[in-house]
């Protein structure tokens, strides 16, 4: 999917800073680290370094979620967080909205999942590697739910796919079979324009990565909340004026 991005001002991402830390809120469309086949294409990565030399970026979202992005100053901060990944302590909260009602009520999904490189994933419990994810549900609309997604392991598109295990694929996610949201499927008498070809209400997958916490240098706890960006904030307008 063509979409061009208008590079931000870095500064204007950040919503946590002090001497060790950085926490962005990532827009969508902007990957998290250098990629294969990037032709050069800015990064939050490379971003990050123009605004301070040693940045290393602590985790990774994939390129179209939006969310809290960790982002060490140094390289003591960066060896602390990267201990916390690997011993499940940093604890993470994404949003949701899938296709379907759902009642979700602390719901683990231990699927093992097989990254075959290339992007390509796959549930495989012979050869995958444990995954763990906790989901619960948010809030209940008459053709969609918004869900919150824990995950305890931090496997490639881990929550996207074993939502679509549950049927609960994320709106828009195509290559989980998740369709898009337009706004003529759940606004009553909606018209388009002759000739006009509608636009789904998100030009990506509505996954959002809502809040992030871990531990400082000091052993204090580092708890921070990212806004929502505009587009899955309004998607979540209309089906609460619409869909409710």
């Amino acid at each position: 999917m063509e979409n061009r991005v208008k590079y931000p001002n870095f500064k204007d991402l950040i919503i946590f800073e002090d001497d060790n830390y950085i926490v962005v809120n990532k827009p969508p469309f902007i990957a998290s680290l250098d990629e294969r086949n990037s032709n050069g294409e800015i990064n939050i990565l490379r971003l990050a370094k123009q605004y301070t030399e040693d940045a290393q970026v602590c985790h990774r979202i994939d390129k179209e979620t939006s969310g809290a992005l960790v982002i060490a100053k140094n390289p003591e901060a960066y060896r602390n967080l990267s201990i916390q990944f690997e011993k499940r302590k940093v604890n993470k909260l994404y949003h949701a909205v899938v296709e379907g009602q759902f009642s979700f009520d602390n719901l683990l999904v231990d699927l093992p999942i097989l990254n075959d490189g290339n992007k390509n994933v796959s549930i495989d419990r012979m050869e995958g590697k444990r995954a763990e994810t906790i989901f619960n549900t948010i809030k209940h609309f008459k053709h969609y739910t918004l869900v919150s997604a824990k995950p305890i392991t931090g496997r490639m598109h881990q929550i996207r796919i074993h939502l679509a295990t549950q049927r609960a694929s994320i709106t828009g996610d195509h290559m989980y079979k998740g369709s898009p949201v337009f706004l003529s499927s759940i606004k009553r008498n909606y018209r388009l324009t002759k000739g006009e070809e509608e636009q789904p209400i998100m030009k990506r997958f509505a996954l959002h990565a809502k809040e992030i916490s871990f531990l400082n240098l000091d052993g204090s706890t580092v708890n921070i909340e990212a806004p929502y960006p505009k587009d899955f904030a309004t998607l979540i307008k209309l089906l609460e004026k619409f869909d409710a």
